[in-house]
């Protein structure tokens, strides 16, 4: 049964696709020809490509008023990186599709909500980057999976780790369009907040007169050096690293290379995390890749003081109490705070380029709301 509603998910995802997006076998609609104040769904075909063989495609949305200010968002939706949590018939741990349900209209919380007078970017030009290749958008590498090996039931699966590919599109896509633009803040949630310091260099790259920030939002808590060596390689990440990477040992390279490299290499460029201390979902992808007897809020900070350690001092963090996930894209963006501080107020400053300081909770096992909410 649940393999049949997979197959029925997948095809209605497909004929959405093919009638709701723009066809990658016409001419790709450049930035001018989208309506402001609307997303736009763009398939960008050529070597583009979902887990499981759909097409991908990615979202657009001029703001309602001529802007030079521009929000990159990468989406998240998990990871797969063995045959049982890659396989879509046994216990998939990722989001395989891009269908109706990426499109930011159908959740307009947090950094989406543009009626809310409080959201920093309600002005922005944005485009998102949905994810359905798990591998964190930085796979480049088609990968076949055995599935329950050595009992009756063994099989296999393959996997397209292309997340690199759609990534770069939507990217490549987003500089011959948005010309010049004075602010950048590249951001994302869980699985995209992860390469969002790797793909901001590329944004530093293409805009070379932008202030850039960047935000990753809950993903600070992986610290697990042999899952690295092994997911990494699978997914084919080494081979997409840019020159800046070649001294960095292939057993050292982990998420936080990402902030290390990227804030070494522009220090102008402010880049930052959000956390909620007990964050559940973190917890469940490291109890899945083997970690055991641990505290999350220790591997948060222990991660914050190796990229602090590096050679360039503009990196910062907020560290809320709960066990909350992704508060971006959430209502609770306007609502969680430190010590008085709202988070969605230290995110204004981030954006508008003033001094932030990083915030991190006293009583951790508790979530703090700004006064009123």
């Amino acid at each position: 049964m649940f393999r049949r509603l997979l197959i029925m998910f997948a095809v209605v995802s497909l004929l959405s696709l093919l009638s709701a997006s723009v066809s990658a076998q016409d001419e790709l609609p450049l930035w001018g020809d989208l309506p402001a104040g609307e997303w736009t769904q763009i398939s960008p075909g050529g070597d583009t490509i979902c887990s499981n063989g759909t097409p991908y495609s990615f979202f657009a949305r001029p703001a309602d008023e001529p802007s030079d200010e521009l929000l990159i968002h990468f989406q998240g939706g998990g990871a797969c990186w063995f045959g049982e949590n890659c396989d879509l018939n046994t216990f998939p741990t990722y989001d395989p599709f891009v269908d109706e349900s990426d499109d930011p209209t159908s959740q307009p919380a947090g950094i989406f909500d543009f009626e809310n007078a409080s959201n920093p970017f309600q002005s922005y030009n944005m485009v998102m980057a949905p994810y359905c290749t798990g591998d964190v958008h930085i796979g480049n590498a088609d990968v076949t999976y055995e599935v329950n090996a050595g009992t009756e039931n063994a099989s296999e699966v393959t996997i397209n780790h292309r997340g690199y590919i759609n990534a770069t599109a939507a990217l490549d896509w987003t500089f011959a369009n948005v010309e010049n633009p004075e602010t950048v803040f590249v951001t994302g949630c869980s699985a995209g907040s992860i390469p969002s310091p790797l793909y901001t260099q590329f944004v530093a790259e293409a805009y070379p007169d932008a202030r850039i920030e960047q935000l990753g939002d809950a993903s600070g808590g992986y610290r697990d050096q042999a899952l690295m060596i092994n997911i990494l390689e699978t997914w084919g990440t080494q081979g997409i690293l840019p020159e800046n990477y070649a001294e960095v040992p292939a057993e050292s390279l982990n998420f936080e290379t990402f902030y290390l490299q990227s804030s070494t290499l522009f220090p102008e460029i402010t880049f930052s995390q959000y956390n909620a201390a007990g964050d559940d979902v973190q917890e469940q992808f490291l109890t899945l890749g083997g970690l055991t007897d641990f505290m999350l809020q220790d591997l948060l900070e222990a991660n914050f003081a190796d990229i602090q350690a590096g050679d360039s001092d503009n990196f910062f963090y907020f560290m809320a109490g709960g066990d909350g996930h992704c508060v971006t894209v959430t209502p609770e963006f306007y609502t969680v705070a430190i010590d008085g501080m709202p988070f969605v107020e230290w995110v204004q400053q981030l954006a508008a380029g003033d001094e932030i300081e990083t915030a991190a909770c006293t009583d951790c096992a508790v979530l703090e709301t700004a006064e009123g909410e």
